[in-house]
């Protein structure tokens, strides 16, 4: 396997040990936030978003599951993303793992599956070399980077939130991709909610959003990709997406919701300034870097998905 394609043994783990011992959560709701990428403006977005929750009368745990690192390679912005994100509770992604012990022969540790292009692998390596540069200037965040999790289960509402970045198997897994639901994964994803004993799984990793349910089955089960929180996820928008978790209704300005044993599952926006955001993003990394080839377009236009393309209800077994 080539740098970039490639899983090291250490980004894997075994379904059945990741919610045997769930951590209490007494907040009202959790912001799972996946795919920062650095963005300091939808950082600064999440964060006014708590607040107005907890003005309204809901505490709020903000959850990082990784991959909060990215476009942020400059000595402030390093600092600024990591000081913030780290206050709160976090778990690793394939980019903080290599940032904080870089892996013999991964790359970007991002794991490319064989549909995306090699062009995109190797500008990926190149961001994270010109990252892990940045982030040797700060031992004392790398230290706090390699003490994080690869994954938590926490008790919430009654039911195990099991959050972790790839899928159950694999730090850097796309078994939980919009491309692997596309392409029908659902035998996959109920032996991962049986082994793991989670009602619902959390992730982030692969770019774009995804809400699966198996609907009125029983056990009942969800799986939500948030997609990207730092980035546009869909057709025409430039809005980040994070899980939001709570008893009670979904906010109205959800693109997608499910409800599961009381609780809603919403992907809601994340309505940082834009304008600001390429702005600074442009300074970090200029026309014809890795950076800007990569993801530009994506930050001005989103994606191709449109709204509707987010829900996969299961199909019977």
């Amino acid at each position: 396997m080539t740098e970039g394609r490639s899983c090291p043994l250490a980004y894997r783990y075994e379904p059945a040990s990741l919610c045997k011992n769930p951590e209490p959560v007494t907040e009202d709701v959790l912001y799972i936030v996946g795919g920062l990428y650095g963005n300091p403006l939808a950082l600064d977005e999440i964060e006014r978003m708590a607040v107005a929750e907890e003005q309204a009368g809901r505490r709020v745990r903000l959850v990082f599951n990784g991959d909060f690192n990215w476009f942020n390679a400059s000595d402030e912005l390093f600092r600024d993303i990591n000081d913030r994100v780290l206050a709160h509770t976090a778990s690793l992604g394939n980019v903080e793992y290599e940032l904080a012990d870089a892996s013999d022969g991964a790359g970007c540790g991002c794991a490319y599956p064989e549909f995306v292009d090699q062009a995109v692998v190797e500008r990926s390596n190149r961001i994270m070399e010109r990252l892990q540069s940045t982030a040797n200037q700060y031992p004392d965040i790398q230290e706090r980077l390699a003490a994080l999790p690869r994954y938590r289960c926490l008790m919430f509402g009654g039911l195990k939130i099991l959050v972790l970045h790839g899928d159950p198997e694999s730090l850097a897994g796309w078994g939980l991709a919009h491309e692997s639901f596309s392409t029908g994964n659902d035998s996959d994803v109920r032996r991962w909610l049986a082994a793991t004993g989670a009602d619902v799984i959390a992730c982030t990793h692969t770019c774009l959003p995804v809400l699966w349910a198996t609907a009125t089955e029983t056990p009942s089960g969800v799986v939500v990709n948030n997609g990207s929180a730092g980035m546009g996820n869909l057709k025409g928008d430039r809005r980040g997406l994070i899980t939001r978790i709570a008893a009670g209704p979904s906010p109205e300005v959800a693109v997608a919701r499910q409800e599961v044993s009381g609780l809603a599952v919403s992907l809601v926006p994340v309505a940082f300034d834009g304008a600001a955001w390429l702005a600074c993003f442009d300074q970090l990394w200029p026309a014809g870097s890795d950076a800007s080839e990569s993801y530009r377009h994506r930050i001005i236009s989103g994606t191709a998905l449109a709204p509707e393309q987010v829900m996969f209800p299961s199909k019977n077994s």
